[in-house]
């Protein structure tokens, strides 16, 4: 699909573009939007027919990523990018705003990776998913707010991971990225909080999902790369970003009881989940299958440009759809009401038996 054709997909007069406005209807801007958590979210923002510029690289992944938006009720509009050039996000932005209109919410999800020791990744490699996975979240975040901050107001959802928090094995790469994006998202929330300014930033910290990166991704290990379970579906992390972006007071978001576990761990004991992780962090995101010599690698080239790969990858058999973790979080009154309520009938009951 060339540039041209993917721009003219979804394009709408400035009438029809204000009466969608007034009944609801939000444009979305989602990176990564071919794969993985960025397909699931984009369709969650169509289903409530939400406009969605779908920005990534792979021809093949971005058309089925437009006919899923399209399906489930959304106005797609397919803008081919690479997220590491500054100057091609920015005239991604321009040209939504354009087709689509002032855009209301921007996520970033586009990422890269490598599977590999730290000293068996060349400095071309890391250097790459840096640009790709920190570097793509600025660039994206600069075009947003370039637009944001003279009309104050707007949404920019960083999806982020565990692993900007808690480093682990085979992802030195990845984590470091995901390490500077929680600061900078930190930083920039700080200085638009000092402006008093009405645009919103906020990061959903997401646990091992099932999506397609573990059959793309450049990786040298021994065996098929897997997450480390507990492993959850795309649309329980596209959930958790749709309710953020609704949400976005909050400075960040954990998704998963895994993330939450882990994440306390790492803060009471991070010395002994070093030696947990040098134990099992090997072990643990490998299957028993010998990892396959021509599998796509998607770090300078996309790997969907000829195949679409959809939102899920091929742990189904293993991954749930759901998380209480997830609906507790954003439920905090019920769940506190809950609690207060067994303590309550507890008290109760105690002081029964002692009568």
């Amino acid at each position: 699909m060339s540039a041209e054709t993917g721009i003219q997909m979804g394009t709408q007069t400035g009438t029809q573009m204000d009466a969608g406005r007034s009944a609801g209807r939000r444009v979305v801007v989602v990176t990564g939007a071919s794969g993985g958590i960025g397909r699931a979210t984009a369709r969650a923002f169509a289903a409530r027919g939400d406009a969605v510029a779908l920005l990534a690289r792979g021809d093949e992944g971005l058309e089925g990523a437009a006919r899923d938006v399209e399906a489930a009720g959304g106005t797609a509009l397919v803008v081919p990018v690479d997220v590491a050039v500054a100057d091609e996000v920015e005239q991604a932005a321009a040209r939504v705003e354009e087709q689509l209109g002032p855009i209301d919410t921007w996520v970033n999800v586009a990422f890269s990776s490598v599977f590999a020791p730290f000293w068996e990744i060349s400095p071309e490699e890391f250097a790459r998913t840096t640009e790709v996975t920190y570097l793509g979240y600025v660039y994206g975040t600069m075009a947003a707010l370039r637009r944001m901050r003279p009309r104050n107001r707007g949404t920019i959802v960083q999806v982020g991971s565990a692993l900007a928090y808690r480093g682990i094995p085979l992802q030195s790469a990845y984590c470091g990225a995901k390490h500077a994006t929680q600061g900078f998202h930190e930083a920039l929330r700080c200085e638009l909080l000092h402006e008093g300014s009405e645009v919103r930033v906020t990061m959903v910290q997401m646990p091992a999902v099932n999506t397609p990166q573990f059959s793309w991704v450049l990786s040298r290990l021994p065996h098929q790369a897997q997450p480390v379970p507990p492993i959850y579906q795309p649309e329980v992390a596209a959930k958790a970003v749709v309710y953020a972006a609704d949400h976005p007071k909050r400075r960040e978001y954990w998704v998963g009881g895994s993330t939450v576990g882990t994440l306390l761990a790492n803060a009471v004991a991070p010395g002994l989940l070093d030696r947990y992780l040098a134990r099992t962090g090997f072990s643990s995101q490998q299957t028993d299958q010998p990892r396959k010599p021509d599998q796509p690698k998607n770090l300078w080239e996309p790997a969907d440009e000829h195949h679409d790969f959809g939102a899920h990858g091929r742990f189904d058999d293993r991954a749930t759809g759901r998380s209480f973790q997830l609906w507790a979080s954003q439920h905090h009154g019920t769940v506190l009401a809950a609690a207060g309520a067994a303590v309550g009938g507890l008290v109760a009951a105690t002081r029964a038996v002692r009568r």
